[in-house]
Formats: C-alpha cells, sequence, structure tokens
C-alpha cells in the first residue's frame, strides 16, 4: 500500500475512529498490517448515522474456532464459489465486510 492515510480519506470519503499510521508496502504477506474500510453505525448529537472508517487490519482470518491466532496466515484466500460452503469463511462472509483498498 503506497497510499497516504489523507489520500485514502479522500478516495473513500471516509474518517478516521483513532489515529493510524500505515507505512507504504508493495507487497502484503500473510499477517501484515493493511488498511481496510468499514462502515459503522454511529450514534451521536445529531441521531444515528452510517460513517466509512479507515482502519488497519491484519491480513488473514482467524476463525471463531481456532485455537491458535497463527492459522490467520494461512487462511488468507477464499474462492468466491465455495465461500459460503467453508467452514473457515461462511460466517465471516455473513457478518463482517470490509474494503480493503488495493491499487495497481
Amino acid at each position: 500500500m503506497a497510499r497516504a492515510v489523507g489520500d485514502l480519506l479522500a478516495e473513500f470519503d471516509a474518517e478516521l475512529e483513532d489515529e493510524v499510521s500505515i507505512p507504504p508496502s508493495w507487497n502484503v504477506a500473510p499477517t501484515d498490517a493493511v488498511p481496510i474500510v468499514l462502515e459503522r453505525l454511529v450514534d451521536d448529537a445529531a441521531g444515528a448515522r452510517q460513517v466509512r472508517q479507515l482502519h488497519v487490519a491484519r491480513w488473514g482470518l482467524v476463525p471463531s474456532w481456532a485455537k491458535d491466532p497463527g492459522i490467520g496466515s494461512r487462511m488468507i484466500n477464499a474462492r468466491s464459489e465455495s465461500v459460503l460452503e467453508k467452514p473457515a469463511f461462511r460466517k465471516a462472509v455473513q457478518s463482517r465486510r470490509c474494503a480493503v483498498p488495493a491499487y495497481l
């Protein structure tokens, strides 16, 4: 990821919940920190509203049944044809979605 935080915020019309630091990287490997964009429901003085937020997450998926978080380095790819059939990905794909910015 070679984009600055400000560029990502502008590109996705997002805001920051917490201050994030994203070091430049042109090769993302399992367990690396990567920027993600989430949509969250925020309740403030103006009422409930949906906002996009930029976060940093670790690349990989640790299934809820995993005893060791190290399995996340092996859970990095899912096939769209079978993602709902695989126990490791099924629950996450239904409720824990985000956008991962990638640029060529």
